[in-house]
């Protein structure tokens, strides 16, 4: 497998684990808009629309547009209200001698209000004023439109209240039962303004939109921007507010009246009259409204001075009206951002920076929905934000669980979702005749080797390479997931032992085909256990002793060599069971002191007289009696108890040389052998804890001998003669144990401070059969290669009198063996000593 197999490995696996959060966006959104639909958002979304309106510029009052405001103190002044038509009639007389261009009179004028209803009603008549009129509904009735007007100077009251009571539309005409469309009184005072200029007309495109100069005039739907099932009767708009402060100049009634105003002011302009009082009730809620707590009500004479000025601004300006995107448009954009809150809470796991993320998608959201706004658009902001941390908050939620139950490097399920899916795998065969499955528990060979040699990185590759491997063998059906470092299982169903048998060769011929990792092929074997589960299986009903059963079977193989599979059977759980007793008893032991040394003494091959004793230990179970150090120093290694242990025997041991060079007088000093284990060799403090033994003890360093095997100096060699030569420094002897066993460098051995060199017993044993072969060689290049370095010989495992007698022939110094004695207990290698034998 190629780097580039192996990324693409790790994209499949981002795309099929993203995949979720892609899901759940979309779900999101169908939800989103289903609540949209039923109007459970339009409120907020108004509220959004609101805030855009504050956050535009202002863009100050229009120059075409004049306000006369009749204001409280007018009210006061003039002394009732409604106004009499007379003074109506008063100041339409004196504006029309400034030649305004239109006037329009936001006053509803049905009934007469004396005196000077004449008067008025020849006033109005004139070409340039547009009356008023109020529709009637289904809530209120009409106000009728003062009389003798003509139809294209009438217009009707053009406020559309939302359900908040806030004016955000602008309905621009209505079709009347049996007469002709009826238009709005901004769109009559639009019309007689810009007569001369331009007409509005139906577009050739869109036959029931109206375009008019510049500007096309797009009609509210239903479901329009943020709106919900709008009651969108006859032809509307968006309003759009050009100022929350001046949308014209006002001046007061009384100011017309008196003639204080610049006729520059009226001339070629469009004055509205209309009431600015707060007391008339003639004021209405705007989007202002929230930021305006003195005043939070607009007059109606200055909404429709917005809408006027909207009007002028689309047509003859070119000024953006509000549009909205279509429905299938909406659906995108809210989903666009629920997938990104999707991703965002997916992709990144810490809380931190997954708010920042979090928080940055919805400056985001805001900036560009601002950005649209101002352009004209008016797109849904409350359901995308919706969307974005819905989605973001249950995918994270949902990924916290995801990752409780799935290895965040492979995708692969973990322990716990392996063992839930082997819990309903056991479930399934309750009631069923003849359903069996299998569990495969596979650990990689020597992958703590690439890892170390090639680095992590390299050795997740090679993970996600073996993954890929393992499911294109597979079934469907079937689960393979990540249980521990390098460590997988897999669960096969609907399978015999034969068949699962056949998956582990075939899995085995899947490995045998090297891993291109870094430009080096890589070779990588696994050891594999199988565990079968259901009617004919002799398992545990426990999927955790399944998986454990598997996880025996796989430690079976891997000791009997990489690249192996076995079967699990009854007698695999026994070992396994005792081997855990095993370890439980052996960390109380030493509470319990139930160890206890034996000495096996060498001799002087020359003298044939004892000249020291190896220590060995040897376990008294309380329940088991003696049992061998082969059976539990194996597991005090792995356990690391070996290096209490190994302590306790070098101080018993120094202790008991201690007693005997009391009690007997020797010709020359006895030596005491310890073996030093591979852990305890590694400890940064043994050279100190040998000084404090040997401080302790009383013991002359001369007389001890540290024995250590010659693949633990291997190991690191550096460091190993660093740590002989501190060992060396206090005097004490040392040995290497089981030469010629292991894989020595002789350029190594001749710096190693070394004393003795023992033969292992292996080469001696088959002395005897041999007058001048093989192993006589090996014995003699030996012993001439320690004296070449200094160093004198022990032959251990020495039985017979022959083989003795080659020794000595040899030239080999000291030997141990049976044929002087066996490990004894300590009184009874007292006792050998006192019969002072020789060999």
């Amino acid at each position: 497998m190629s780097v580039a197999t192996g990324l693409n490995l790790s994209y499949q696996n981002r795309r099929v684990r993203i995949l979720p959060a892609m899901l759940a966006g979309a779900t999101v959104t169908l939800l989103n808009m289903g609540v949209r639909q039923l109007g459970g958002l339009q409120s907020l979304e108004l509220g959004s629309f609101d805030s855009l309106v504050r956050l535009q510029p202002d863009s100050g009052p229009d120059p075409r547009l004049l306000v006369v405001g009749i204001s409280e103190a007018d009210i006061q002044a003039l002394g009732r209200f409604p106004i009499s038509d007379g003074a109506i009639a008063q100041t339409l007389a004196k504006l029309q001698k400034y030649q305004p261009k239109v006037i329009g009179l936001d006053l509803y004028r049905d009934l007469p209000q004396a005196p000077g209803h004449e008067e008025l009603l020849a006033g109005l008549k004139a070409p340039n004023v547009v009356a008023i009129y109020k529709l009637s509904d289904s809530e209120s009735q009409g106000v009728a439109a003062p009389p003798g007007i003509p139809p294209d100077r009438l217009g009707f009251n053009d406020f559309v209240l939302d359900p908040d009571g806030v004016v955000r539309r602008n309905l621009l005409s209505v079709s009347q039962a049996q007469k002709n469309t009826g238009f709005s009184f901004s769109v009559q005072v639009a019309l007689l303004y810009l007569k001369d200029r331009v007409q509005p007309e139906n577009s050739r495109v869109h036959p029931h939109q109206i375009n008019w100069g510049k500007a096309e005039f797009l009609p509210l739907t239903a479901n329009s921007g943020g709106y919900a099932n709008l009651d969108a009767k006859g032809y509307q708009i968006l309003l759009k507010y050009r100022s929350g402060k001046e949308v014209a100049r006002q001046v007061s009634i009384r100011q017309v009246l008196k003639g204080e105003i610049d006729p520059s002011w009226v001339k070629d302009k469009i004055v509205l009259i209309g009431t600015t009082a707060p007391s008339t009730r003639d004021v209405f809620l705007t989007p202002y409204s929230p930021a305006q707590q003195q005043s939070p009500k607009m007059p109606g004479v200055l909404v429709h001075a917005q809408m006027l000025s909207q009007i002028l601004s689309a047509v003859v300006d070119g000024r953006s009206l509000f549009w909205v995107w279509p429905e299938w448009a909406e659906i995108l954009w809210n989903g666009a951002w629920a997938m990104v809150g999707g991703v965002l809470a997916w992709r990144i796991q810490h809380p931190a920076r997954a708010g920042l993320a979090g928080g940055a998608a919805l400056m985001g959201l805001l900036g560009i929905s601002f950005g649209i706004f101002t352009g004209g658009g008016w797109v849904p902001l409350v359901s995308p934000t919706l969307g974005l941390v819905v989605t973001g908050v249950g995918v994270s939620a949902y990924r916290k669980l995801y990752d409780a139950f799935h290895d965040s490097l492979t995708g692969l399920p973990n322990r716990d979702l392996f063992v839930d899916c082997l819990g309903r795998a056991i479930a399934n065969t309750r009631g069923r005749r003849s359903y069996l499955f299998a569990v495969l528990f596979l650990d990689l060979d020597r992958f703590k080797v690439i890892n170390d040699s090639l680095g992590h990185l390299v050795g997740d590759e090679l993970l996600m390479a073996v993954v890929l491997r393992l499911r294109a063998i597979i079934g469907p059906g079937d689960t393979v997931a990540r249980v521990g470092g390098d460590d997988f299982a897999i669960l096969v169903r609907n399978i015999d032992v034969d068949s699962a048998v056949d998956l582990a060769d075939r899995i085995h011929q899947a490995l045998i085909v090297p891993f291109e990792l870094k430009g080096q092929e890589v070779f990588v074997t696994a050891s594999i256990g199988i565990a079968l589960g259901g009617e004919s299986a002799t398992v545990s009903e426990q999927p955790e002793h399944l998986l454990r059963d598997a996880h025996t079977a796989m430690y079976r193989a891997k000791a009997l060599g990489t690249g192996r599979y076995q079967v699990f059977n009854a007698s695999m759980h026994a070992l396994a069971v005792e081997r855990l007793q095993l370890e439980t008893d052996l960390r109380m032991a030493l509470k319990r002191q139930e160890f206890l040394l034996h000495y096996q003494p060498f001799v002087s091959l020359a003298s044939g007289r004892i000249i020291g004793f190896e220590a060995l230990v040897r376990w008294q179970h309380p329940l088991r009696g003696l049992i061998p150090p082969m059976k539990f120093i194996p597991v005090a290694e792995e356990t690391g108890a070996i290096v209490p242990l190994g302590e306790w025997v070098l101080e018993e041991a120094c202790r008991q040389l201690g007693l005997w060079e009391g009690m007997f007088d020797f010709a020359q000093p006895l030596i005491m052998s310890v073996n030093l284990s591979g852990k305890q060799f590694s400890q940064p403090d043994l050279v100190d804890r040998i000084q404090v033994i040997l401080e302790t003890t009383g013991l002359s360093p001369e007389s001890l001998k540290l024995e250590i095997t010659e693949s633990v100096v291997m190991d690191d060699v550096e460091s190993a003669i660093a740590v002989l030569k501190q060992m060396k420094a206090l005097n004490v002897k040392l040995g290497i144990d089981d030469f010629g066993t292991g894989y020595s460098s002789l350029s190594y051995l001749s710096r190693f401070p070394t004393d003795t060199l023992k033969v292992d017993k292996s080469f001696v044993g088959r002395m005897e059969l041999e007058s001048e072969g093989e192993n006589v060689a090996i014995v003699r290049t030996i012993v001439a290669l320690a004296h070449a370095l200094g160093m004198d010989v022990i032959a251990e495992g020495v039985e017979t009198a022959a083989q003795l007698a080659k020794l000595r022939s040899i030239g080999c110094e000291y030997g141990q063996g049976y044929f002087f004695a066996k490990p004894l207990p300590s009184e009874a290698a007292t006792a050998l000593m006192a019969s002072e034998p020789q060999w």
